[in-house]
Order: C-alpha cells, then sequence, then structure tokens
C-alpha cells in the first residue's frame, strides 16, 4: 500500500498557532528517532543498537513483538524509518520530508510504503485500507503536536 499526504506546521490563517522553525521541527523528528515511546502508543521500549551521523538501528519492543529498524536521514531535508516484515508487523516504509515553500509556510510530507495490500478485504462495505491510512493521519498529525510541544517547553508532555 501506498500512501501520501502533507500536514502544514505554519499556517498564516491560524494567528492562534506558535510559528515553528525548520530547526524546531527538525529537532523534534530527531526526538522521534531518538525516543520514539513518545509518539508511538504501545511502544514499551526502545534500544539503539548502532548509530552513524546519518543512520540509527533500533529494536522497537511492543509487547512481546520485537520490531527492528533501520532510520536514516538527511539533515533538515528528511528522515525515513525502514522495517522488514515479521509475523508481528507488516514492514514497510515511512519517509517524512519538510517542504518550506516560503517564509513562513512550512509542511510535513509523509510517504508511507507497507507490504499491505491496497485493496485490503472489505469489511462490512467498507475497505481496510482507509482505516489504516485514517489511522496514518491521525498518528502524523499527533506527531506535529508532539512536536509543537518539544519546540515550546522543551519536553513532550
Amino acid at each position: 500500500m501506498y500512501f501520501e499526504h502533507l500536514v502544514e506546521i505554519n499556517d498564516p490563517a491560524d494567528p492562534l498557532a506558535e510559528t515553528l522553525g525548520l530547526e524546531q521541527v527538525w529537532t523534534g523528528l530527531m526526538y522521534r528517532v531518538h525516543e520514539p515511546t513518545v509518539f508511538l502508543p504501545g511502544l514499551d521500549r526502545c534500544v539503539v543498537r548502532e548509530e552513524s551521523p546519518n543512520r540509527v538501528s533500533r529494536e522497537l519492543h511492543f509487547g512481546n513483538a520485537r520490531i527492528l529498524d533501520n532510520v536514516t536521514f538527511r539533515h533538515k531535508e528528511w528522515v525515513c524509518f525502514e522495517s522488514a516484515a515479521t509475523p508481528e508487523h507488516a514492514g514497510g516504509r515511512l519517509k517524512i520530508s519538510l517542504e518550506q515553500p516560503d517564509g513562513e509556510r512550512l509542511f510535513l510530507r509523509f510517504t508511507y510504503e507497507t507490504t499491505l495490500s491496497e485493496g485490503m478485504a472489505e469489511e462490512e462495505g467498507v475497505q481496510v485500507s482507509e482505516f489504516v491510512k485514517s489511522a496514518y493521519r491521525a498518528s502524523d498529525l499527533d506527531t506535529v503536536r508532539v512536536i509543537r510541544m518539544i519546540a515550546t517547553t522543551g519536553r513532550p508532555q
């Protein structure tokens, strides 16, 4: 399954929302790399197995399920999370790209590529893939909420 969408960080039409800079958003994304339990409900712990300047290899523990993933990134441009399919996990790839079309507006583009089939079985007339996409959207909005919290308070909560 392939799914892509944009989340606007700075909306000039919303005067109540604090404007975040590229550096603040990048810091939040790096927080997601190193402290993913704040961003991923159900994640019990994360063990960094290996780290280099543009890559982090992690072991994620969701209860009894253990997922190995690799995170690569290009400073202030994108972060990519990749994991192989296992019996407990569909596997796939999430790339989060920073886009700044002008000086004020800032977006995160979330691009998902998973082993899930686009035409997953219908349940009661609704495609399961639409539920998955909706969950991705909600998770991505929550990611932005946590990044805002980190930017304004220095802490995720």
